[in-house]
């Protein structure tokens, strides 16, 4: 009887021990992924995440959900080829194994964004219309609809466009619109780019970058 109840306490004590180190192996490895940031990453997105150009896109306090899924869309694994095409960024995540990308993606989303601003004031007006209402006669749904009110979007498939670089957002509509991107969920930002004109997209993507 003693015998069975030391196997029992022995056993109930390895199943506690790896109950709580489980979550920690699982966890990702921010110190890590912050010396990769710092050396691979701030060439372009600036050591704090938030871009060294309006042509770059600010890291900084993007979902995690959202940004774990375009580290693997832009890599080409085995025969696959990437789901996003982007040749700066393909060479960029090729090294990057799944552990890299789950610590690069929680190590930008705590970082703090410096949020870009509208400079288009004879825009605005038409930005916000876009953006709050869309246009039922071109069967273009409102961007708040999947991006929220205020921009901050919902995780892995809508990302936050709040104060995101005007110029950034405006080049991805446009290639969501040509096709060159084409790693929306069932078509639908290229469906929605297709239904909108030059003019409309800059002043969406202003309106957005002034999003509070």
């Amino acid at each position: 009887m003693i015998a069975r109840i030391s196997i029992l306490m022995i056993a109930l004590t390895v199943q506690t021990a790896f109950a709580q180190t489980a979550p920690a192996a699982n966890k990702p490895d921010l110190a890590r992924a912050k010396q990769t940031a710092e050396t691979l990453c701030a060439a372009c997105h600036g050591p704090d995440g938030n871009g060294i150009a309006a042509t770059f896109p600010k890291l900084a306090g993007q979902h995690e959900a959202y940004l774990l899924k375009q580290l693997h869309d832009l890599k080409a694994t085995g025969n696959k080829p990437a789901a996003r095409v982007n040749a700066t960024m393909a060479p960029m995540v090729a090294p990057l194994s799944d552990e890299d990308m789950r610590g690069l993606a929680a190590y930008f989303s705590q970082l703090k964004q410096k949020p870009d601003i509208a400079k288009n004031r004879s825009t605005v007006e038409l930005g916000q219309r876009i953006w709050r209402a869309g246009d039922k006669t071109k069967g273009l749904p409102a961007c708040a609809g999947c991006h929220g009110p205020n921009g901050l979007g919902i995780p892995t498939t809508y990302p936050k466009l709040q104060g995101q670089y005007a110029d950034y957002v405006e080049a991805q509509l446009k290639t969501f619109r040509t096709g060159e991107r084409a790693n929306d969920a069932s078509s639908q930002m290229r469906i929605v780019a297709s239904r909108l004109s030059d003019a409309e997209i800059k002043a969406v993507a202003d309106y957005a970058a002034g999003l509070r």
